[in-house]
């Protein structure tokens, strides 16, 4: 906690989300949520979704919605299968999940590299075989 602390103070995304985590498993909402919002203007979309996730739960779809949406559209997985719920549900859309899906799709396809692609088929073997 003291290092995460440090780290965020400095201005680490990563930091401020593994703090926005610890305090809101030990019922430190405000706090978390501190950290979390921190995270996301830093571009963390794993912190974006987990507000979205906050909002959702106390009561304010609207919020959950924009923030899911920006996760998504940066790429965020768990964030597209939040608004695909919310969509089956009737709380977003056919334009707005079209939209966000294809800002998601455009995301993915900018990450993919050769490269990653060969470190995901190495490490995939590798799981195999030690799976066998």
């Amino acid at each position: 906690m003291e290092l995460w602390t440090m780290a965020a103070k400095l201005g680490s995304s990563k930091a401020h989300y593994q703090l926005g985590c610890t305090y809101g498993e030990g019922g430190e909402l405000k706090k978390s949520k501190f950290h979390y919002e921190a995270a996301a203007m830093a571009g963390n979309e794993k912190a974006r979704c987990n507000l979205g996730c906050m909002e959702f739960k106390s009561g304010n779809v609207e919020r959950a919605v924009k923030h899911w949406t920006i996760a998504a559209s940066a790429g965020s997985y768990h964030a597209m299968q939040c608004l695909l719920i919310a969509f089956r549900t009737g709380m977003v859309n056919r334009a707005a999940i079209d939209s966000t899906l294809t800002a998601y799709n455009t995301s993915c396809a900018e990450m993919r590299s050769e490269a990653r692609d060969a470190f995901i088929r190495f490490k995939t073997r590798r799981i195999e075989r030690n799976n066998a």
